[in-house]
């Protein structure tokens, strides 16, 4: 293993890649502490050290921003306007026809997708940093009650709007930049180095609050959680595929065999997050109209505080659970095309062994998905419940480092990675990064 990561930084393209990208990295991170100008910096440390904007939405936008979000920094937005809206765009392909015909057009059209993709972006940062310049201005971004910004004067205002909105586009730049010229799906590893800078505090926590025993338990949990998430998104069901003998022109070529490859997890982290955003809509109406004179809030907000805030309880457990099972097969249904695929196969001369061409294919096709998805589905499912568990046995916190959508992503990312690297390296050498 030793020697195959020599081999990597002794073949001076690809060390030049890794530098590259480990490079943009560490300038991401670094921008993460740096506060945005107009931002009262000590007011936003006190509001932290009083611990109220902890959980729920400030959690899940936290993460994915590493922190920055909390940090009121030049890239506080991170990378989530750029994931909403490349999920958005692959959504709008079900109900905008123009939108399907460029993803089919090949590299032309998903240029122009990525382009409506980066517009989408700019518009959802501008409105996200609107959003959140005006919170921070009253106070009630971080649930302290205390400004947030030098100044509540317009010029401060636009001047904190403009630089959260460039700091997102910069941060889009840069994982494109990576996805260019380094190593890697740039956006992904931006994802993956803002997860991972929570992981040291994570574990520390648990050391500090739970002692040796349960650390020492939460790891061993850890280890076997990252075992079963490795097996489960290499684990996929092969189609067997036959394609008979064709003549092109003076050609002949020959009947091979090939197969379908159908992953147990198609959907990726996409359902999690979809389910995630969805519950943290509940939050986001109780902090808005809750009281801030002390009286009773009314009984619909009661309601949601006591059953949808806290994550604990387990009708939010039950419901987080159907939803992400729901959101596996919408998400499944709209990326999977049984039909396109039986359609290319009988184009190709191919056909599944003992399975009739057209129709029959398509509704085979079906029939197997529907099979498969449902393992995924309960997988994701019990992987994202792992932290919401870990909240009610050990008294974590939101962050709890394996399980859930971290953990997710950055194994997903880490194989997707270390393929590649691999790939490269077999490019060069005989022996690849992997045996």
């Amino acid at each position: 293993m030793f020697k195959a990561i020599g081999r990597i930084f002794r073949t001076p393209d690809l060390q030049r890649k890794i530098w590259f990208t480990l490079g943009i990295i560490a300038i991401y991170r670094l921008g993460a502490f740096i506060p945005s100008p107009g931002v009262d910096y000590g007011n936003v440390q006190m509001c932290l050290a009083a611990g109220n904007a902890s959980g729920g939405l400030y959690s899940f936008v936290n993460m994915f921003s590493g922190g920055a979000l909390l940090q009121v920094s030049i890239f506080a937005l991170g990378i989530m306007p750029y994931i909403t809206a490349s999920i958005i765009v692959q959504l709008l392909r079900v109900v905008i026809p123009r939108f399907e015909q460029l993803h089919q057009e090949g590299p032309q059209g998903q240029a122009k997708l990525t382009q409506y993709t980066r517009y989408l972006t700019l518009a959802l940062a501008l409105l996200q940093s609107t959003t959140m310049a005006s919170l921070a201005r009253t106070g009630a971004l971080l649930s302290c009650q205390l400004p947030l910004l030098v100044d509540d004067s317009i010029v401060t205002v636009l001047m904190v709007v403009l630089v959260l909105t460039t700091g997102t586009v910069l941060v889009m730049w840069m994982g494109e930049q990576i996805t260019e010229r380094g190593v890697g799906n740039g956006m992904s590893l931006l994802i993956f180095a803002s997860i991972a800078a929570g992981f040291p505090s994570g574990i520390g926590q648990v050391w500090q609050t739970q002692g040796v025993r349960t650390f020492l338990i939460v790891m061993v949990i850890g280890l076997l959680t990252m075992l079963a998430v490795v097996f489960v998104e290499e684990s996929q069901r092969r189609v067997p595929v036959q394609y008979a003998k064709r003549q092109i022109g003076s050609r002949t070529l020959s009947g091979h065999s090939t197969f379908i490859p159908i992953k147990v997890n198609m959907a990726g982290v996409i359902p999690v997050i979809f389910a995630s955003s969805v519950l943290t809509l509940p939050g986001i109406l109780v902090q808005f109209n809750t009281p801030q004179d002390g009286s009773n809030p009314p009984a619909w907000v009661t309601f949601l505080a006591e059953y949808f805030t806290g994550g604990d309880h387990p009708v939010y457990m039950a419901l987080y659970l159907l939803m992400i099972v729901g959101f596996t097969y919408f998400y499944v249904s709209i990326t999977f095309n049984p039909k396109e695929i039986s359609d290319n196969m009988k184009r190709y001369g191919g056909f599944i062994p003992g399975v009739r061409a057209g129709r029959p294919t398509e509704r085979y096709l079906e029939y197997v998905i529907s099979r498969i998805t449902f393992p995924g589905a309960l997988y994701l499912g019990v992987v994202a419940m792992i932290p919401l568990i870990a909240f009610v046995l050990i008294n974590a916190n939101q962050n709890f480092p394996f399980g859930g959508t971290s953990i997710l992503i950055m194994v997903g990312v880490g194989l997707q990675t270390v393929k590649q690297i691999n790939a490269q390296m077999e490019q060069r050498h005989y022996e690849g990064l992997l045996r």
